[in-house]
């Protein structure tokens, strides 16, 4: 690779860096940390036969697959990936249920006020109701002959 340093792989082995290395593009001499994790979980020749079998519009998402792999081994050596998969499947399944009896809240909320918007109706029914009777049967009602006005309350979940 003649001006340029090594790629971080052949730093790390110790080797010198060919002009068909297949490590080079994906392993920059600044980033020396992603092919020491790589090479620690995997093994370099492994990896070298892995990336040497795709083709070479794949490969990039193989080392990137291949480096996030090697982190959570690093971080999880017994479950890896399928470690930090299940943490957040669990997540979701919380958050699910969370919701789930916020929903069931809001809606006994919703199910209380419509019940007290029927009681305030069928107060207003039985009054107008009397009201009718009364200028029927000329009595007075309770204060007067106007039937009253229903009772006006705002929503508070407008």
């Amino acid at each position: 690779m003649g001006s340029h340093s090594p790629c971080a792989s052949c730093k790390l082995l110790r080797r010198r860096c060919t002009p068909d290395c297949v490590f080079a593009p994906f392993f920059p001499s600044d980033e020396p940390h992603k092919f020491a994790m790589v090479h620690r979980v995997f093994g370099a020749s492994n990896v070298s036969k892995m990336l040497q079998e795709l083709p070479l519009h794949q490969r990039a998402d193989a080392v990137s697959s291949l480096v996030y792999e090697a982190n959570a081994r690093m971080r999880d050596p017994v479950y890896g990936c399928v470690g930090a998969i299940s943490y957040l499947q669990h997540q979701v399944s919380q958050l699910q249920m969370q919701l789930a009896l916020a929903q069931a809240e809001m809606l006994c909320i919703q199910i209380q006020q419509a019940q007290l918007m029927d009681a305030d109706g069928m107060q207003y029914l039985m009054q107008s109701d009397l009201s009718a009777m009364a200028q029927l049967t000329n009595y007075p009602s309770s204060s007067s002959n106007v039937p009253h006005e229903p009772l006006k309350r705002e929503n508070p979940w407008t």
